[in-house]
């Protein structure tokens, strides 16, 4: 089972987000928590300014952007559509 932290970016989006889209990040992060690479995920390595983070998708719009921060240890960063994250590291 994975430990999973929350940035207070994702917390602010997350709030922001409708009900509806809300409970499906909760059904994804019960998934999510017990294997990160579950199918209905689709869980992937993010590339260009977001590399080194990983994403997995909540429906055909949203999506988490995470890292592993240690083993069974992942901070999620942010939650939304693709556009909303444009971190550079």
């Amino acid at each position: 089972m994975l430990e999973v932290s929350y940035s207070p970016e994702f917390k602010r989006a997350y709030k922001k987000l409708p009900k509806s889209v809300q409970v499906l990040i909760k059904k994804k992060g019960k998934i999510f928590t017990s294997d990160p690479f579950h199918p209905a995920l689709r869980t992937h390595k993010l590339k260009g300014t977001l590399k080194g983070l990983w994403a997995f998708s909540i429906d055909h719009r949203n999506r988490v952007i995470f890292e592993f921060t240690k083993q069974n240890t992942v901070l999620l960063h942010s939650v939304g559509d693709h556009s909303i994250y444009r971190k550079t590291r």
